[in-house]
C-alpha cells in the first residue's frame, strides 16, 4: 500500500472510533450486465462471505439485469437510481447502505472482488479512504491501452499540482471508504430534480475524479491498493479515451475552484503544501479466494 500525501486544503474531520471488524457494503452499479452479474456476484461472495450486504444500483436496464442479480444472488439488494448516470447510481447506492464501510465494485468483472479485503484492511490500520491502483507494485491492468496510460499520467500530473496530491491512478474507480465521510463528500442529493435530458454535477462518470479530489480537499487520510484492472467479461467498455479525458480534465479544474471556494480569503491567499512523495507502506496480505 501506499499513502497518499495531499496539501490538507482543509482541516481534516476527526471521526468517532471505527469497528475493527466493519460491517462491508458493497455498491454494484449496473445497466445491463446481466451476462456478467451471473459471474460477479457469486465471486464476490466466495472471496468476501462475511460481507455485510450487496447493493446492485440498476440504471434502468433494457436486459434482465435484476432477474439475474437476484438469481445470482438471493439477499442481494436492488435499487432503482433516481435519475440517471454512474455517479447517481453510486450516491443511490451509498445512502441506501447500512454498512460501516462502502465498496465500489463495477459489474463488468474487470475489478477482482478478492482484494476487497486489502481494501478493508487498510481502512482498518487507520486510512479514511482507500483508493485501487494500477500503478503501484502488485498492481496492474490487462485492458488499458497505452493512450489511456498516457492520458492518466497526465491528469494524474494536473491533479497533484492542484490538491498537493500524490496520486499515482486518478482514472480508477475501484475503491472503499468509511461511511461516516459521506458528509464530507456532498453529493448531489438523490431526490433533487433534474430537467429532462440533463444530469446534475456528480451524477455522470466524472464521480470517481469527483470523490478522489474531494477527499484530497477535505485532508482525509488516503492511501492506495495496489489493484490489477482485469478486462470486461461481457460486452462492450463505454470508455470514450478523448472525450473522458476531456471530461476527467474540466472536472478537475471545477472541483479546484469549488475546494478553494471553501477556503477563507486568508486561506486562499497561499498555495497547497507540496509534499515528497510517501513512502512504499508494508503490503497487507491479499486474500485468497475461497
Amino acid at each position: 500500500m501506499r499513502e497518499v500525501d495531499h496539501g490538507d486544503v482543509r482541516t481534516p474531520v476527526r471521526h468517532a472510533a471505527r469497528p475493527a471488524n466493519p460491517r462491508i457494503s458493497v455498491v454494484v452499479p449496473v445497466r445491463n450486465e446481466a451476462r456478467n452479474l451471473e459471474i460477479v456476484l457469486p465471486a464476490l461472495v466466495r472471496a468476501v462471505p462475511s460481507v455485510h450486504e450487496v447493493i446492485v444500483v440498476d440504471g434502468h436496464s433494457s436486459d434482465d439485469s435484476v432477474a439475474a442479480a437476484r438469481a445470482a444472488l438471493p439477499w442481494v439488494r436492488v435499487i432503482t437510481q433516481s435519475r440517471r448516470g454512474k455517479g447517481n447510481a453510486m450516491a443511490c447506492g451509498f445512502a441506501g447502505a447500512t454498512g460501516d464501510v462502502l465498496v465500489m465494485l463495477d459489474a463488468d468483472g474487470s475489478a477482482d472482488p478478492a482484494e476487497i479485503p486489502a481494501f478493508v484492511a487498510a481502512l482498518v490500520a487507520g486510512t479514511d479512504f482507500a483508493k485501487g491502483s494500477r500503478f503501484v507494485p502488485g498492481g496492474g491492468s490487462e485492458d488499458i491501452t497505452w493512450l489511456r496510460k498516457t492520458g492518466n499520467l497526465g491528469l494524474n500530473g494536473v491533479a497533484n499540482t492542484l490538491f498537493g496530491t500524490s496520486y499515482t491512478d486518478l482514472c480508477y474507480g475501484y475503491n472503499a471508504f468509511w461511511a461516516d465521510l459521506l458528509p464530507l463528500l456532498e453529493l448531489p442529493a438523490v431526490d433533487a430534480p433534474a430537467s429532462e435530458g440533463e444530469m446534475l454535477w456528480g451524477d455522470g462518470f466524472e464521480i470517481e475524479t469527483v470523490l478522489n479530489c474531494r477527499v484530497a480537499a477535505a485532508g482525509v487520510k488516503i492511501v492506495e491498493v495496489p489493484s490489477m484492472e482485469r478486462h470486461r467479461i461481457h460486452g462492450q467498455s463505454n470508455l470514450r479515451t478523448f472525450a473522458d479525458g476531456s471530461r476527467v480534465l474540466r472536472t478537475l479544474i471545477a472541483e479546484y475552484r469549488r475546494a478553494q471556494a471553501h477556503l477563507d480569503p486568508f486561506e486562499r491567499l497561499a498555495p497547497a503544501p507540496r509534499h515528497s512523495a510517501a513512502p512504499n507502506l508494508a503490503l497487507a496480505p491479499a486474500a485468497a479466494r475461497s
